[in-house]
Parts: structure tokens; sequence; C-alpha cells
């Protein structure tokens, strides 16, 4: 049983408690307490949206921090914005409590999000509250603008474009499996560098925006590397060849792979990443160098684009270290 002082107050005091001050500058989302709010793109430019869901146990571990849940909550649809090439302006919730959700638990789950909004620039301006007997539940909504346009899209791709990507890959989903005592003899630096990875992405904000111009498809890892490159295949209608070897990894990945040759696996398809994976001509890399340099974040290039094979199907072919094909038994994160 929940003690009357931890228990959540009701709905509407719920939202004038904890959530409506993460409206506070933002006057157009009315302090909450309208059913709707007002967003408009700057002159020349377009609104982006994007949404996803997270569910304790699948998204997130259940006893994650509530202000770690939070953050990745909003920083895995600013990754996607960031993807697109988008600037992030605002964001709606909607979130689904469980019955036993505390007061305290409330609390930490809103200054994750005051602390993120802060970091990004972003404000909260609507979204719904409802309570559940299932797992604990949220929705974002993430709204960004971009010059009308420009949007980068997964289609775009040509023959003779490079594959890249920023960051480093598998920190995630090897995190995963450190929280799960799934890795055996790893340093606890290392346990907890994978394990932050996990529960706090990274969203490229700083890069996504200044790859319009210069990436011809794009799309951030959510999915897994091999399974996000033929999404970007399947659309653009070509084939990609990934040079496993070229892959980035941190040092605390590498050591982990190094142990256990056959996790290279899950960093190639856990997902989780959310990083940004693109494709640009070989005459952007130049510009893309200089801006890796600016952002001070990794840019590595991976692969190559290139035409449909004899079957006429787009398709994702890995090589080894030796430049011979590489198979694998999964290809990356799917729900269903």
């Amino acid at each position: 049983m929940i003690n009357r002082d931890t228990r959540l107050p009701g709905e509407f005091e719920l939202i004038a408690e904890f959530l409506a001050p993460l409206a506070a500058g933002y006057p157009d989302a009315f302090g909450l307490l309208d059913d709707a709010a007002v967003i408009a793109p700057s002159p020349g430019h377009e609104l982006v949206a994007k949404t996803d869901a997270l569910v304790s146990g699948v998204h997130f571990l259940p006893d994650d921090p509530a202000d770690l849940v939070a953050r990745k909550a909003l920083r895995v649809n600013l990754s996607d914005l960031a993807g697109k090439g988008a600037v992030a302006r605002a964001y709606m919730l909607d979130l689904i409590l469980p019955h036993t959700t505390t007061r305290q638990w409330m609390a930490a789950f809103a200054a994750g999000l005051a602390a993120d909004q802060a970091e990004f620039a972003v404000h909260l301006i609507g979204g719904d509250t409802n309570a559940t007997p299932g797992p604990l539940t949220l929705a974002i909504m993430a709204l960004g603008e971009v010059k009308a346009g420009a949007m980068l899209r997964r289609k775009g791709a040509s023959v003779g474009d490079r594959v890249l990507v920023t960051g480093t890959l598998g920190d995630a989903a090897l995190g995963l499996k450190a929280l799960r005592e799934e890795l055996s003899g790893i340093a606890g630096t290392a346990a907890g560098f994978l394990a932050d990875r996990y529960r706090l992405p990274r969203p490229r904000v700083s890069v996504g925006p200044r790859l319009v111009g210069l990436a011809s498809a794009s799309i951030d890892i959510s999915d897994g590397l091999i399974a996000d490159m033929r999404h970007i295949c399947d659309v653009s209608v070509v084939s990609a060849v990934i040079e496993t070897a070229r892959v980035p990894l941190s040092p605390a990945a590498r050591t982990v792979i190094l142990s256990a040759p056959s996790l290279l696996t899950a960093a190639l398809t856990g997902g989780d990443d959310y990083e940004i994976l693109f494709t640009a001509p070989p005459d952007a890399a130049g510009a893309l160098a200089r801006l890796a340099q600016d952002c001070a974040i990794p840019i590595t290039e991976i692969g190559r684009i290139e035409a449909l094979g004899h079957g006429g199907r787009p398709d994702v072919t890995l090589l080894n270290d030796k430049g011979q094909p590489l198979m694998l038994a999964r290809g990356g994160w799917t729900h269903f």
C-alpha cells in the first residue's frame, strides 16, 4: 500500500504541480490549462514532428531512476529530429502511470525533464496523463523545424555515396547486457560507461542540422546499424557495403568484443545507439571533417553505396576485417 504522503495527487493537481512548470517560458502552451497549444515555424521553415513510445521492461529497465527514464524518453525523440536535420522547438508528453507511482517518483521524473529542457532549449507544451494497471508507458512527440524542403530523408542515397556515422556504436546494447549481468570479466568503470550509454542517449543535435546540404540521406540509429542501413537502402533503392573493421567502437566496447568476439553482433544489431547514420557524396569529406571538429563529435566513414545486385533488391553486405562477407544471425531490433 502506498503511504498517503507519497501517493500521487489527482490528475489536474499532478499537472499543475509537476508538469505545468515545464511549460513556463512558452506562452502559447497556456500554462497547460487549455486543450491544445499553438506552434508555428520560423519564416521559411517547416515543422517536423516525431513521436516515440517507451514501455517499462521493453525500452528501459523497471528499476531505472525516474529522472533517467524521463531524459531518455525526450532524447530518443530529439535524436530523430537531429537525424532529419531539424532543430528541436518543443514537445508533448503522454504519460500513463501505474497505480503504484509515488509523488517522489513523479518529482524526480519532472526534474529529469527540466534538466534536459535547459540543455536542449525545448519546452513541454501539452499532452495527456492517465493511469494503468500495467507497466509505465510514456510517449513523447517532439516538434522541430527545418528550412522548407530541406528535411533529410531516408531517400536520397546514390551509388558512389559514402556511408558515415557519428560517435561510437554498440555501447548501449552492451550496456544493457552489463545491467543484466550478462557480461563477465568487465571492469566496473567500463560497465558503468556502457550502462550510462544505454540509460542516457546523446542525441547529436549539434551535428544533425548542419548535415543539411551535405548528407544525401539520413536516419538516427535506434533499431541497430544494419537494420537502419537497410531502411535507407529500401527507400533509396540502392545497396550498401559496410566494413565492420571501420565501425567506430568506444574503448569499453572494444575491450568487451575483444574478449568475446561474438558480441560484435550485438554492437551491430542491438540498437539504442541514437547516433546519426547518413550517406554523403565523396566531395563532402572535407566539410564533414570540419563539422566533426567544430562539434567535437567523431564522424567515421564505414562503407559505401552500390547499385542493386543481380536480384534487383536493396541489400546490405557486411565485410569482416579480411574483406570477406560476414553473415549475422539477426538484422536488428523489431517489436513484432
